[in-house]
């Protein structure tokens, strides 16, 4: 198959490409402003899912969502960028900010034209719908704002991240809804392997959040109506019933392997394989083929084996569809060697972030990795039949993991899965 290695992950057939590493890590989510906080959080099996306070949501079934709170922009960026993007901008920046720190990168002994950036996010609902009104109001030379357009853009949070940087590489974003992060970190990997790039800074950033993409993906039959925060997002469980919309960013900062070593960069990960599936079959359900296409892809892409893989982080995001088909997927590939193998669910403590999801998820796998700690699926109570595989229910599992399998699955078909690997320097 063209663009699938026999070997080690780092050759396509005989074309040699670079090993691609993650060297930072940054996030933005309900859960915690910082990736300390964050695994702090998921190994406790904290909750960030509360009460909706975005917007009155007296005349909505849905009354719950997982919100980050007590976020201020103006700690991460000047105020006239403040005034001028987005709260989807905002955590793009924030994320992108700490990745970079943590990465120790300094542009300044970099060449600008080989650091890249791709940030999935998804247009603020919000602000079109008060585009349109301003319009219609006061008319097309007084109400257009001049900004509209770069402010909509579905490439607002790259151009705003590599102007921050400086980066003058491959600059774009991907939209594959909830496949939208790994997507962007697949693409991101891709980049670098082909030689565009020695550094990308990628992830995925929504804050999408807002009444009218609520009250659309409800009439889909997708969210979950539990007023109790605590009953919500229950991926695998027999009694789950929806999803719990989020928002948040997640950024990382991939470089080839060669380039991580000259400048002695801390490094969290090799990104060893990508796998990406479209399903053609239905706006709405999922077909477990095509995600199990993904995965194995992925896993071949990687040079791994169904029997290296420690721990597969899951999509997992609480609907009666999906937990299943994601479940059936899992058999697929890893046939009875599926039920050795534990899973996850972040999105049970933080919820779904939409484009950024799995970016913020990758982030919680590699620390897993890194951590020897397997975060746990809360709210799991109840066995499914359909789903019965280990799903490390409630409680943290200390456990050696070296390689990852990231699974994001997009409303559509969109599929992309990631291997991650552990780097023994």
């Amino acid at each position: 198959m063209v663009g699938v290695p026999e070997n080690s992950g780092n050759s396509w057939g005989t074309l040699d490409v670079p090993r691609v590493v993650v060297t930072g890590l940054g996030t933005i989510n309900p859960l915690a402003l910082n990736v300390k906080d964050y695994w702090e959080g998921l190994v406790a099996g904290k909750s960030a899912i509360g009460p909706i306070t975005h917007f009155d949501c007296s005349n909505f079934r849905v009354k719950v969502d997982a919100e980050v709170r007590n976020f201020d922009a103006a700690k991460y960026m000047d105020l006239k960028v403040v005034d001028r993007t987005s709260r989807t901008i905002h955590f793009a920046i924030a994320a992108a900010k700490e990745a970079l720190q943590s990465s120790g990168l300094d542009m300044s002994r970099e060449t600008p034209e080989r650091v890249g950036v791709i940030i999935s996010t998804m247009t603020e609902q919000g602000y079109v719908v008060w585009g349109w009104e301003q319009y219609k109001r006061t008319g097309p030379r007084r109400g257009a704002d001049p900004l509209f357009i770069t402010k909509s853009t579905a490439s607002a949070g790259s151009m705003q991240v590599g102007m921050m940087l400086g980066a003058k590489g491959p600059n774009n974003a991907v939209n594959s809804l909830c496949a939208s992060g790994a997507d962007a970190i697949g693409t991101a990997t891709n980049f670098i392997r082909l030689g565009y790039a020695d550094v990308m800074i990628a992830g995925g950033s929504d804050a999408s959040l807002e009444p009218v993409g609520v009250a659309g993906i409800d009439i889909l039959g997708a969210l979950s109506h539990e007023s109790d925060p605590s009953k919500a997002c229950r991926p695998f469980d027999l009694n789950r019933n929806g999803f719990v919309y989020a928002e948040g960013a997640g950024l990382l900062v991939l470089e080839s392997y060669e380039h991580a070593k000259k400048r002695g960069a801390p490094i969290w990960a090799e990104v060893a394989g990508v796998g990406w599936s479209f399903d053609a079959h239905d706006a709405t359900a999922p077909a477990p083929e095509a995600e199990a296409y993904a995965m194995r892809t992925a896993m071949q892409n990687a040079g791994v084996k169904i029997e290296e893989v420690d721990y597969i982080n899951a999509h997992g995001t609480s609907t009666k569809l999906n937990d299943a088909s994601e479940t059936k997927a899992i058999k697929i590939v890893f046939g009875e060697h599926a039920y050795k193998i534990p899973i996850s669910s972040t999105k049970s403590m933080i919820g779904h972030g939409i484009t950024a999801a799995g970016a913020v998820e990758t982030i919680a796998a590699i620390l897993v990795m890194n951590k020897g700690i397997i975060h746990p699926t809360i709210n799991y109570e109840t066995p499914d039949p359909a789903c019965d595989l280990d799903y490390v229910p409630n409680v943290s599992r200390s456990a050696q993991v070296n390689v990852v399998l990231k699974n994001s699955f997009g409303l559509g078909g969109e599929n992309c899965c990631l291997v991650l690997r552990r780097v023994n320097e």
